[in-house]
């Protein structure tokens, strides 16, 4: 079994452990960083590619090597990659699979400071008219930042950002000092966030809706704890996938592999 797996979050690294602890199967993981790809291949992935790919390029890739399924792993924000993919195994006949990690479970979780939000640009708005004073902790991405920077001050501006050169190098560009700059690898605990929001003495904490993988309990316990409120970018609604191709744990992957060969 050949796999065109699209990665670069958490989610596909599960899924590669998975399949070669289970499965005779080649794997080759796509990510838009290094960082990405390198984890991929310490969790098993037989090859990576350390770019973005435009649809053309992976359909090419596909066809010339002979895969027999694509994975969309990617994270759930990554809309237009999803769409792409479900459009490119609907070309080419090939069996898919959207792993969609599960929305966060909030029912046992002080909510009441949370303002949700479906874009990055709103976030920025609504920090500008009702958070004005205090420091803002961005946990979202390196590439979310410009959206927020139009409506709130650099100079009250903290971005966690993957310790990439590219992440950093976006950092620059936007004029965010250095001294502000959180570089940091991996989820962080609830014990690192409150120290994060002590530190920086934060007022307001931005962040996507990306499951408890994306340590998002994490950051709401630790914003309720220090009475910060949570700007939470809800998921994109993706048009056009087939509810019956997505999956939501490695057990629904797995009936989905069996189903497929």
């Amino acid at each position: 079994m050949k796999i065109f797996l699209l990665g670069g979050t958490k989610d596909s690294i599960n899924i590669i452990q998975y399949v070669k602890d289970n499965y005779d199967a080649y794997i080759l993981t796509t990510t838009t960083t290094e960082y990405g790809a390198k984890l991929a291949r310490e969790g098993g992935s037989d090859d990576t590619i350390a770019r973005p790919l435009l649809k053309d390029e992976i359909i090419k890739i596909i066809t010339e090597n002979g895969f027999d399924i694509l994975i969309d792993a990617t994270h759930p924000f990554a809309s237009h990659i999803t769409q792409t993919s479900s459009s490119i195994a609907q070309e080419l006949n090939l069996p898919y699979i959207r792993f969609e990690r599960p929305t966060t479970d909030l029912s046992n979780i002080e909510t009441s400071h949370i303002h949700y939000v479906t874009s990055f640009d709103e976030a920025g708005k609504l920090i500008e008219n009702e958070f004005a004073n205090g420091n803002v902790l961005h946990f979202a991405g390196a590439n979310t930042m410009e959206d927020v920077l139009k409506h709130v001050s650099v100079d009250r501006f903290y971005p966690r950002i993957l310790k990439v050169a590219s992440s950093i190098e976006k950092c620059e560009k936007l004029g965010v000092d250095p001294d502000h700059i959180i570089a940091m690898n991996g989820a962080a605990s609830l014990e690192e966030n409150i120290a994060l929001i002590e530190k920086y003495d934060a007022s307001v904490m931005i962040t996507k809706e990306s499951g408890e993988v994306g340590g998002v309990i994490e950051k709401i316990q630790a914003a309720d704890e220090k009475n910060v409120a949570v700007v939470m970018i809800q998921r994109p609604k993706i048009d056009g996938l087939n509810k019956n191709d997505i999956v939501s744990n490695l057990n629904e992957l797995d009936g989905k592999l069996k189903s497929f060969f």
